[in-house]
């Protein structure tokens, strides 16, 4: 049944995300909108930010908006080499057009290298700040898979992120 159908539409919504991108060398490393020193950085035809990615799936996705690729195409050259924080404050207008806003955000990073655990308190700042919401209600946590699979290789990294949206 369809919205138009259905008189009663939630006022809440969650989304799910996912996102994950290949280190490599000759990148710089964007996580949660701020630069990271490491030796690798994340492939991808933006700035492969993975932990923004993942959040803005989710936050499509909660708003029945698609997905990330839909809306910013790794194929137009608009979206080559953008800041990740562009997407992530054009995916906030477009909840908007919905009339939803965050409510909050858990998400997971999952990489062995570099330790992300103290760049945490930066990436909340930043990601609250473009988001428009408190610094609590962005949770991010950081693990590693045990030295398993392209993560644990350092091939890798990949995010994991859920949303709650809520009627503005």
């Amino acid at each position: 049944m369809s919205t138009s159908q259905n008189p009663i539409i939630p006022s809440f919504r969650v989304g799910m995300g996912y996102d994950v991108h290949k280190l490599v060398e000759g990148r710089d490393l964007y996580l949660g909108g701020i630069k990271i020193e490491h030796s690798l950085g994340l492939l991808g035809h933006s700035d492969a930010d993975v932990l923004i990615h993942a959040i803005c799936d989710a936050l499509l996705g909660a708003a029945n908006m698609r997905d990330i690729g839909y809306h910013f195409p790794d194929t137009s050259a608009d979206t080559l080499d953008m800041d990740s924080k562009v997407i992530l404050r054009k995916t906030i207008e477009l909840l908007a057009t919905r009339g939803y806003r965050v409510g909050n955000i858990d998400a997971t990073v999952c990489a062995e290298r570099p330790k992300i655990n103290p760049h945490i308190p930066a990436m909340c700042k930043c990601l609250a700040e473009i988001i428009g919401c408190d610094e609590d209600a962005v949770s991010i946590k950081a693990t590693t898979s045990e030295r398993m699979g392209f993560v644990g290789r350092e091939e890798g990294m990949a995010a994991y992120a859920v949303c709650l949206i809520v009627k503005a």
